[in-house]
């Protein structure tokens, strides 16, 4: 099992985020010294935070992570053209050496679709074309295209990928039946949200693995799943802080309406959000524990799991206490694998 990081580029209001890159630059050093295979940033678009944008803040620390990969987690897809993502993520592959990974997500937030011009009903339909358009742009090829949505007429991306075929396309579905299944039918893997349980992500698993197998997939994909780490040597401790630096980004976020009021996107409908998910889902918790639940996770069969260490105002010296009781009490357990 793989371990990725997944650095805030989210910050509290006020922040002005050319003050912070020192620090993201210094938390990917650390996590390339310590064994971690990938760094990952998020995305969101006219929030109530200030947010630096993936792309070109993943060309800005490609430097800093040596041979990790470097990952979207999510982009929002619909809100894009496709020939656009195709032509910047394939320049993001060269300039990173060919260490790329494409996470593209659907987004949910109704502000981001209006401004944007992009119904949100759209929104599946948009996503499914433009993984399809984006995949035969990276070929290398002439595509033709005519879709719902989008049209192409025998055009050829002008600078294909550096990795043959492209980089791996990482999904990013909801945690249901229905998600499950687009993940199997799009990706080279799934990326499962942080807030779903380890019971309610064996039933996925499940969803996910028997459409791989319908579709004539057997080698099953990647099974990616995302959690928030605090670690500490006193379990409740660990708990205490995690809880209240993530509570604090959970209502940023829930400031924003999601699309229904399902398991989906519970981790938004309530105060005690985090608290609630901690119990079930999030690690904060102590070295031993964690190796426990990692273990679990291994056993169910997911190959990477993709770690946050930072929320809203939980300071620098906090996140890098964690990633140092990682690389030396838990990354350990998983160096033979």
């Amino acid at each position: 099992m793989r371990f990725g990081l997944a650095i805030m580029n989210d910050f509290p209001p006020g922040t002005v985020p050319a003050e912070r890159v020192g620090a993201l630059r210094e938390q990917v050093r650390a996590a390339r010294d310590a064994g971690i295979s990938s760094v990952w940033v998020l995305q969101h678009y006219l929030g109530n935070m200030p947010t630096l944008q993936p792309v070109p803040l993943l060309g800005a620390l490609a430097a800093d992570a040596g041979s990790m990969h470097l990952g979207t987690n999510m982009f929002i897809l619909p809100l894009r053209h496709p020939v656009a993502v195709a032509e910047e993520f394939a320049t993001i592959d060269h300039l990173t050496g060919g260490r790329v990974i494409a996470g593209f997500g659907m987004g949910y937030r109704e502000n981001e679709f209006a401004s944007f011009g992009v119904p949100m009903d759209e929104r599946v339909t948009r996503y499914e074309e433009s993984v399809h358009i984006i995949r035969a742009l990276w070929q290398g090829i002439p595509v033709t295209f005519a879709g719902r949505h989008f049209r192409l007429d025998d055009q050829r991306i002008s600078l294909p990928p550096l990795q043959t075929g492209g980089p791996p396309v990482w999904i990013g579905a909801g945690p249901h039946r229905t998600g499950a299944r687009r993940a199997a039918r799009l990706g080279d893997a799934w990326i499962v949200p942080p807030h779903v349980s380890p019971t309610r992500l064996r039933t996925l698993m499940g969803h996910y693995r028997d459409e791989r197998q319908r579709l004539g997939r057997p080698d099953g994909g990647g099974l990616v799943v995302r959690r928030e780490l605090l670690l500490d040597e006193d379990r409740e401790r660990a708990r205490a802080i995690g809880v209240a630096a993530r509570s604090e980004l959970t209502r940023k976020y829930a400031a924003f309406n999601a699309p229904d009021a399902t398991d989906s996107y519970r981790h938004l409908q309530s105060d005690s959000a985090a608290a609630d998910v901690a119990e079930e889902s999030y690690l904060f918790t102590d070295p031993e524990s964690c190796v426990q639940a990692l273990k679990e996770l291994e056993r169910q069969g997911i190959t990477d799991v993709i770690l946050r260490m930072q929320w809203f105002d939980l300071p620098q010296e906090r996140m890098l206490r964690s990633l140092d009781m990682f690389r030396d009490r838990v990354l350990p357990a998983f160096s033979a694998t």
